[in-house]
């Protein structure tokens, strides 16, 4: 049975949010209860912690679903929902912390080391430092955060609420209700050992978990959560763009309708759509074929393919935008601010596919894997 935890009426409580999630810069208090009652939080998570395990073709499902009624959510609610992915590849001590007495709990992240500092010792680390775009940090008891370990390398460190602060640094032309504020830690804390995720476990793919599903790599599940959601975005503004071009505001629909240039835009953003979710779907029907042990060049060839997500969707929701009509510049316009949205999410590091094309390009030449996040 398939496991799906966004119906229509959801949706439309998320739209209704949406409004208010880009004047307040996060999300609504209503909007995050309703996807805890719904579930969507514990997709990823261990049954064994009451969670659905349910596959990542199911959550990105559930996942574009969301992103159709509002981006920022999927994003953020996304991006905190994948972190119990991570956490299950963790020491088991480290998720009783977390999900023991509340399967619902919250975690945000922050994964670049640049503001950080750790240094190893008795037990564990000290970890301080500043740490930017933690998306829905706000509702979150917990957090991800990345540091380099001198001699050791990287590692994720969770961190509980009592131990850092969050600023309010988000002001942003796009996705402005994800809240992705920044994290700080201005006197070191310690974090032990057994809470913190070596980026070697997650490219190797070291568990205790029963489910071969957890054998799959954790890059492969957050690479993906940052860009699907402007598949849902673009299929909300192809909407936008054939009620605005056969709606009352139209003065002659037959005109728009039989003019190749409107036929041939649609088209193409409906092939994109069609394309970008055949290959995030298919993906992961080939890696649980292959009991969730994908090859490297299949990694590599994945990592590729969710990099050109972005950009693919900023080409067809340009598309969109250049024909919309001289209403849609205005400010509030609802396709101007799926344009913005869609366009702020390639400045996340993941949605930059160059550094993956050469990568890809030079494991076919003959040269060693040089990702290790994949």
């Amino acid at each position: 049975m398939t496991i799906s935890t966004i119906n229509v009426d959801l949706q439309k409580l998320i739209a209704s949010h949406a409004a208010q999630h880009r004047q307040e810069r996060k999300l609504s208090v209503e909007v995050v209860d309703a996807l805890k009652q719904s579930g969507f939080f514990k997709m990823m998570l261990p049954k064994a912690y009451g969670g659905f395990e349910a596959k990542p073709q199911e959550f990105f499902a559930d996942q574009i679903r969301i992103a159709e009624a509002d981006m920022s959510t999927a994003w953020a609610g996304g991006i905190i929902a994948i972190h119990a992915f991570q956490i299950a590849m963790m020491d088991q001590q480290a998720q009783d912390d977390v999900y023991k007495d509340e399967p619902n709990t919250l975690v945000s992240s922050s994964y670049n080391p640049v503001g950080a500092k750790a240094e190893a010792c008795e037990g564990g680390f000290m970890v301080s430092g500043r740490w930017g775009w933690s998306s829905g940090s706000e509702h979150c008891s917990w957090a991800l955060l990345g540091g380099v370990i001198p001699g050791d390398g990287y590692r994720t460190f969770l961190i509980p609420r009592s131990d850092y602060q969050i600023e309010d640094t988000w002001n942003v032309m796009g996705l402005q209700g994800t809240g992705s504020n920044d994290i700080v830690i201005e006197q070191p804390v310690f974090v032990p050992d057994y809470r913190t995720h070596k980026q070697m476990d997650g490219f190797n793919c070291v568990n205790n978990q029963q489910n071969p599903m957890y054998n799959l790599p954790w890059a492969q599940t957050f690479i993906r959560v940052v860009n699907t959601p402007a598949i849902g975005a673009l299929k909300s503004a192809l909407k936008l763009f054939i009620e605005t071009r056969t709606g009352n505001n139209t003065t002659d629909v037959t005109k728009l309708a039989s003019d190749v240039e409107t036929q041939e835009r649609i088209a193409k953003v409906r092939y994109t759509i069609a394309e970008l979710e055949t290959i995030l779907l298919t993906n992961f029907d080939k890696m649980e074929a292959a009991n969730w042990q994908p090859t490297i060049e299949e990694r590599v060839l994945y990592r590729y393919q969710a990099g050109k997500v972005i950009e693919k969707a900023i080409e067809a929701v340009d598309l969109l935008f250049d024909a919309a009509g001289g209403r849609s510049v205005f400010n509030g316009h609802p396709l101007q601010q799926l344009w913005h949205d869609i366009h702020i999410a390639r400045c996340h590091v993941a949605n930059n596919p160059t550094p993956f094309a050469r990568n890809l390009g030079s494991i076919a030449l003959g040269v060693e894997n040089g990702d290790v996040f994949i």
